[in-house]
């Protein structure tokens, strides 16, 4: 018989999160079915935590998608895009990147505007971008998990909103966790995950289409990601799907703690830590490798100190501390460690201990 792990870990990768006890709790309460009058009163419920939370339209379209943050990519792209369509991708990063290719399976006529890694996209470098063709559709991620890089997106948004295209924006790693504003910024699209900001388990994935997005939907080529059908679903309890009731359980458990601490404290939290870990870092000779201005709080894309084997340091936290942090991706690897401080994770006490084992691992383990 396969055993489960039995000790506890401290996860401050680039997500999963940590969870809180009430989160994890609510897991085991009793199972409902899909369609259980229980279930569907709290999926009602989570709509409207959501709505909240993502500061989306009140005529909006919001529901989860069963599935990790991908799923909510994809479903924002499969009823947008159709042959035909011309899309802008910026892309700043890894997940840029890889909403500009999921727009080219979809079938768009995909130009890309490339950052380098670890910089925020330029607001006119994307107004330059805007004036070269007519685009249906323009896709940025807020915060790129790949780089801790926060993107500009209300300035983006009023210049893709002047120039009548729609914009998708994947805020993966920012929801929860940093000034989010889907109506007051504009957006037509946004999604996001559960299990980073908001401090749920993976496996359900926030997802809000506004009224100019609901209004160009495309027939979709995807059964699952259906917006429709999923509409049907999620409103009028039709089957279409078995959702997993103990993940819809945490999701709401989760969003209810965030509505709890209060969406203004949960965000400040985050920035506090952020700038505790900052400090820390700066005292010992370690940099981030965005410009402060540019940082995301939950996201901490830390330089590897020269003559450090990056690697074996990542090793050292995970068997020695029980620690675990991300490795860097694309060009970025071996050049930065990502350090996630969300959720439930993002606390002073989280902090420090990681600072004291980095110190511990860097002297034994890391040169």
């Amino acid at each position: 018989m396969t055993s489960l792990p039995t000790t506890d870990r401290l996860l401050l990768g680039p997500g999963p999160s940590p969870v809180s006890r009430r989160v994890a709790e609510s897991l085991a309460a009793p199972p409902r079915s899909h369609l259980d009058g229980e279930l569907v009163a709290i999926l009602d419920r989570i709509r409207a935590q959501l709505t909240r939370v993502m500061r989306a339209p009140d005529d909006a379209l919001v529901l989860a998608v069963s599935g990790t943050g991908t799923s909510a990519m994809e479903a924002a792209v499969a009823n947008l895009v159709e042959p035909g369509r011309r899309a802008l991708a910026i892309v700043t990063g890894y997940f840029g990147d890889r909403l500009s290719e999921m727009l080219t399976r979809y079938g768009a006529s995909v130009d890309r505007l490339p950052v380098e890694w670890g910089q925020a996209v330029d607001s006119a470098a994307v107004e330059r971008a805007l004036g070269k063709h007519a685009y249906d559709i323009v896709t940025i991620v807020h915060g790129e998990t790949s780089t801790g890089v926060r993107n500009p997106i209300d300035r983006v948004a009023s210049l893709v909103r002047a120039h009548g295209a729609l914009l998708i924006v994947d805020a993966v790693t920012s929801l929860g966790a940093v000034p989010l504003d889907m109506a007051g910024w504009d957006v037509d699209v946004c999604y996001s995950c559960s299990q980073k900001g908001l401090g749920a388990p993976s496996g359900l994935s926030p997802l809000a289409f506004g009224p100019r997005a609901l209004a160009k939907r495309v027939a979709c080529r995807s059964f699952y990601f259906d917006l429709g059908l999923l509409s049907s679903f999620w409103i009028d309890r039709k089957y279409h799907h078995t959702i997993s009731a103990p993940l819809v359980y945490a999701l709401h458990t989760a969003l209810g703690e965030v509505e709890d601490e209060g969406l203004p404290s949960r965000l400040a939290r985050h920035e506090a830590v952020h700038r505790r870990f900052v400090a820390g870092l700066s005292d010992r000779g370690v940099s981030l490798l965005p410009a402060e201005a540019d940082r995301l709080w939950s996201l901490n894309a830390v330089r590897v100190p020269d003559g450090v084997n990056e690697a074996a340091v990542r090793a050292a936290l995970l068997t020695d501390h029980s620690i675990e942090i991300g490795a860097g991706l694309g060009p970025l690897a071996g050049r930065i460690w990502r350090v996630g401080l969300m959720g439930s994770g993002a606390t002073p006490e989280n902090v420090d201990r990681l600072l004291v084992a980095l110190d511990d691992a860097i002297g034994r383990a890391g040169r």
